[in-house]
């Protein structure tokens, strides 16, 4: 593995989000992809961020990213390292780049005393269900994602007037 790991930069954005649409493609949701450089510049190194990343570099080019946020678990009353993205080009598979940025991950959240790192997995995609399971992850078949956004979201947020009686 020729490729170095390490923290994003504001100037990797470019290129992070040229990827985050590569993986939109390969996932078949680039009709749900909105995000722009300026929002992701904004969650990363934005006045609050939300996330942090890291990239995948091999001779000057970024070749793959993780994107990362903390989460909390009451049951375990710590936080989390809960991974959203994880993303290697095509060509750079099978080189070890993936198991490299889960082993760096794993290293943050230990190093953060996180209680647990976790993530998500679309139920089609075996070949990282299995790499995933080799890395010593538990991949849950009894817990759904449960989520509301658009119309939808606005919907639930709207002022309801109060029931009395």
């Amino acid at each position: 593995m020729a490729a170095t790991i390490r923290a994003a930069t504001p100037a990797d954005v470019g290129a992070i989000h040229a990827l985050m649409y590569e993986l939109a493609e390969f996932e078949k949701l680039t009709h749900l992809f909105t995000g722009t450089p300026e929002l992701l510049a904004d969650a990363l190194f934005g006045a609050h961020p939300a996330a942090e990343a890291l990239v995948a570099e091999d001779a000057g080019q970024i070749v793959g990213y993780a994107v990362f946020f903390h989460n909390y678990s009451t049951f375990l009353g710590r936080r989390g390292l809960y991974l959203e993205d994880l993303y290697v080009q095509p060509t750079q598979r099978g080189t070890g780049l993936g198991t490299a940025m889960l082993r760096a991950l794993a290293a943050i959240a230990v190093e953060r005393n996180c209680a647990r790192f976790e993530w998500s997995v679309l139920d089609w995609n075996e070949p990282a269900i299995r790499f995933y399971e080799k890395m010593g992850a538990t991949v849950y078949s009894d817990w759904r994602i449960v989520r509301v956004t658009g119309d939808a979201l606005d919907k639930l947020a709207a002022p309801v007037e109060p029931v009395i009686g």
